[in-house]
This record gives C-alpha cells, structure tokens and sequence, in this order.
C-alpha cells in the first residue's frame, strides 16, 4: 500500500514527527554511561505515554521477528544495527548506541533512528561510520522530489555508502510510512537511478542509511529480533521521515533548529 496524505493529514505528520524529534533528543542526552537499555525503554514509554501518542513498536509482529516486539524503541548498541530489543545492558564509555523510534499520533506514524558515542572516549572508526549514515542520509533527502523516483535516492545513498568503502545490504533498507509505520515503497540504500515508484507530493518515506564496518551480512540473536554485523563489527544507522512537497523534501523529524 502507498498513500498520498492530504494536507491536514501532513499537518498531523508534522505533530508527529516533531514528538519522534523531540523524544529522541531527551533520551540522547539521558543515554549516559551507567544507563540501562531497560531504563532507555521505560523513559520512551513515558513521554510516549504523555504525548497522548502510541508506540508502533509494542505489538508489532512482522514475518521476520519472533512474536511482538513487546518494547517501545529500539536500542542497538556496538554491532548490533537494527531492531535492537532493549535488554538488561547497562552502556559503556566508547559504546556506539543506536536509538530507532516510531510513534503514532492522530493516525500517522513517524519514524527516526540517531547513532551516536556514549562517554568521553569517541574510536575514530566508529565516529567515521555514524558520519557517512548522517551524510548518506542527507544526500538521499536531497535527492527526493516530486518527479524523482526510488532509484535517485538509493543511488544517492549508496554513493556515499560506497564511496566510504562500505558495503550494503539490501535486505533492510527504508520505506513508505503513514497510517501505519512500514509500507510501500521498499527503498534500498543502493540502486540505479531512473527506476521505481514516482514520487508524488503527499508521499511520506522514511529513510534510513545503515551500514557496517567490514562486512554487509547479518546475524539475528536468539531474541528473535536484534540484528548484528555477522563479523562482530560495529555498525551505526541514521534515519528520518520526509514529506515530498511541490518544493522537493520536509524533514518531518529534525529538531526545529534544522528542519528543512
């Protein structure tokens, strides 16, 4: 399914992605050394909760994971990259923390995903790693308008994606969001340019760059869920949702600061 919101729709794509924005700065700057993922998850929870909003992550039960996910972000931490379900794991100085959260408000989702460095000590590779997603990402939002098609902005990722000499997998990659978190069309972080879906105003994507140090193949841990570099590499993904306007692309999930 692929939906073109209507205005008053993005209005309500807008509250929602200004709460994702607004949830993920709060737990960056809690997500300290010493913090527990379980107390990462419960804080989600409660601004969740006190927003009026809903998690899409709680009783979600995808073809690939192993029953509800049961959690309300996800919290990958080191080589663990996607659908990190929070566990008991108290961070580290040097860790190299994803945080990834959807959330619903009014009827549409958003959805946004930071990596970054938990304490003092910052590995160069992994400060390398988190800047090629953030640059990655940000080609791909530049690709994206009315007229562009999924291709342009797998191109755009991947460049860059490459360019730094990592490799990609395409197994997971971003998507069409809305009414619900995860819907056409399927955006893979490489592609050829000129091809897919037309993107029309009204469409919203959720982009997500993601990439591992040495490797492009992936392990699932006997959680059912959390998904780590197949190499014990460490990894890092950046993500927003945009909204394709007459002018090209909003970032629904940017702190106002730098919302496009």
């Amino acid at each position: 399914m692929i939906e073109i919101l209507t205005p008053a729709e993005l209005d309500r794509a807008r509250d929602s992605g200004a709460l994702v924005a607004e949830i993920l700065r709060t737990l960056r700057n809690r997500a300290l050394v010493g913090t527990n993922l379980l107390a990462i998850d419960e804080w989600a929870r409660a601004l969740i909760v006190e927003a009026g909003a809903s998690s899409c992550y709680v009783d979600y039960e995808p073809s690939f994971g192993r029953g509800p996910f049961g959690h309300y972000i996800c919290t990958a931490v080191n080589d663990a990259v996607l659908h990190g379900k929070p566990h008991d794991y108290t961070l580290a100085d040097g860790d190299l923390l994803t945080l990834d959260l959807a959330v619903s408000l009014r009827g549409i989702a958003a959805d946004a995903a930071i990596s970054f460095i938990v304490g003092q000590t910052r590995p160069a590779e992994s400060v390398a790693l988190i800047d090629t997603t953030e640059r990655a990402l940000a080609v791909g939002i530049g690709a994206a308008r009315p007229g562009a098609r999924i291709g342009d902005l797998s191109h755009a990722i991947g460049a860059v994606l490459h360019g730094a000499g990592y490799s990609v997998n395409t197994e997971f990659g971003g998507h069409g969001i809305g009414s619900t978190m995860h819907q056409d069309p399927h955006i893979p972080n490489t592609g050829r340019p000129g091809r897919g879906y037309i993107l029309r105003p009204g469409l919203l994507l959720a982009l997500e760059p993601w990439a591992m140090v040495d490797t492009d193949r992936l392990t699932t841990d006997t959680d059912g869920w959390t998904l780590r570099s197949a190499t014990g590499c460490r990894t890092a993904h950046s993500e927003h949702t945009i909204a394709i306007t007459e002018d090209g692309a909003e970032v629904l999930t940017a702190s106002p600061s730098v919302r496009a």
